[in-house]
């Protein structure tokens, strides 16, 4: 009876044993193979690994306290100093001091350049804001570069003044900060400082083009210098979309001055 007892025991407890046995056998390779994680680190959201948690820098396989300077917070970041320096401050060899806001000046929103801005109206030379000095006929912009202003309609810069646009004969005020800052009327186009009367070749008519030739030929005939030649069609074509050349006729192709079958 005692026999029977334990053959039952040791056939339950048998395969009780075997599992833990085999569990513990593929349990223990994976913890011995897998990476310890160090004091202050946690592991990685996404992936493999582990990262130090914020204030802390990784120094070979330890996180070692970021010692940071007075008006400094802790940034996330892998790489760097692990710090960035408060609003009104810059990073300076290793510490961070404060912006000097010049007079008429503001402090900027970037990290980068210089940590300030100068107000409407004054403009950045080297470490002060100086007023923008306005000519005569003139109008400030806001911009943070040129001069900071420009001349109102009719005048044109000429260095640090703005000069009334002599509007020649047959010419009108044009809306460009470049160039004469006239244009000539529909008809005439400029040779040096007057609108002359463009002169138009038999057989053309007056182009729409502020540049270019201010004259087109009629379709059928095509610009040689100053006139305008007619198109010679050779047989078994026809005038092409330009109305200056000719294409051959289908199943005709181009050979020189003709038309031949392919």
């Amino acid at each position: 009876m005692e026999k029977l007892r334990g053959l039952r025991a040791f056939s339950v407890g048998f395969p009780i044993c075997l599992a833990v046995l085999l569990t513990a056998a593929f349990v223990v390779p994976a913890q011995s193979g897998s990476e310890a994680i160090p004091e202050y680190a946690r592991a990685k959201q996404y992936g493999g690994g582990w990262e130090c948690k914020l204030g802390y820098l990784r120094v070979e396989q330890a996180c070692v306290a970021i010692k940071m300077p007075l008006n400094a917070y802790s940034v996330d970041s892998t790489y760097g100093t692990g710090w960035e320096c408060s609003y009104g401050y810059r990073a300076k060899d290793g510490r961070c001091v404060a912006i000097k806001v010049p007079l008429n000046g503001y402090l900027g929103d970037s990290i980068y350049g210089t940590g300030w801005e100068c107000k409407r109206g004054y403009r950045a030379v080297d470490d002060a804001c100086v007023a923008v000095k306005v000519p005569t006929n003139g109008y400030l912009v806001d911009a943070a570069y040129g001069t900071g202003w420009k001349c109102k309609r009719g005048y044109q810069a000429v260095k640090d003044a703005c000069i009334a646009v002599k509007v020649p004969k047959n010419g009108y005020l044009a809306d460009t900060a470049y160039g004469t800052g006239w244009e000539c009327e529909r008809g005439y186009h400029a040779v040096e400082d007057a609108c002359v009367a463009v002169k138009l070749p038999s057989n053309s008519y007056l182009a729409d083009s502020v540049t270019g030739s201010a004259w087109k030929c009629n379709r059928g005939f095509r610009a040689v210098k100053d006139a305008c030649v007619q198109v010679k069609v050779p047989r078994n074509a026809h005038l092409d979309y330009s109305g200056n050349d000719w294409d051959c006729n289908r199943p005709y192709q181009r050979k020189e001055d003709g038309c031949v079958l392919r």
